[in-house]
Order: C-alpha cells, then structure tokens, then sequence
C-alpha cells in the first residue's frame, strides 16, 4: 500500500466558493499539453475569452478592450488570436469584411494539442 501524504488546505476559511456566473478552464489544457505549447498572450487571450465567454463560449469583446484589460498591445492580440485558432482552440467571425473585432468563440478542447 502507498502512502500519501495528508492534503492540507493551507486557508480553510478562504476556500473558494462559486457564486454566480463563472468561466471553467479544462484541465486538458495541462493534462494534454495544450498549455506547453502557448504563448503567455495566448494565455492571457484565452483566459479572458473563458472568463468573457456565455454558455455557448461566445463573447464579442473588441480588440482594444481586451489589450487594455491584459496590458497587451492591439497587434499581439490578434497575433494571439490567429494562433489560437490555428491550434483549434478558439474559433471567430469577424463583425464585417476587414474588421478586427468580432464574437470569439471558446471551442471544446481538441483530443490532443497541434504540434
């Protein structure tokens, strides 16, 4: 038999608590390397989008909001953007032709990360 150690919760009284909406991120994303192969904009893009997203994982954020709310410039946002949708994690429909700005979409995780 294998001992593991007791769990501690360092803060009891400060365990988290859902109240309200709240955005989820699939543990796959670690479990299934999708994490490794990100950059921390993407991260930070995609962390919003979850955050930002309705129950069907659409929001319609405009680029500049969303630079201004993770300290990032317009061009690497959509430098984010492209290769989230390049590794199937996001998909977007632009408002019209040639425009930044659209409804993103938060997909389910593909069953393994794009190399």
């Amino acid at each position: 038999m294998v001992h593991r150690p007791k769990r501690v919760v360092p803060r009891p009284e400060l365990v988290r608590r859902i109240a309200g909406s709240f955005g989820w991120l699939d543990h796959r994303l670690l479990r299934d390397g999708h994490l490794a192969r990100l950059t921390l904009e993407d991260v930070g893009v995609y962390v919003f989008l979850v955050l930002a997203a309705d129950r069907n994982g659409v929001s319609f954020y405009r680029v500049p909001k969303i630079a201004d709310a993770l300290a990032l410039r317009p061009d690497q946002i959509v430098t984010a953007r492209d290769r989230l949708i390049e590794r199937g994690l996001i998909a977007f429909a632009p408002f019209g032709v040639g425009s930044l700005d659209g409804y993103w979409q938060v997909l389910p995780l593909p069953e393994r990360a794009h190399a």
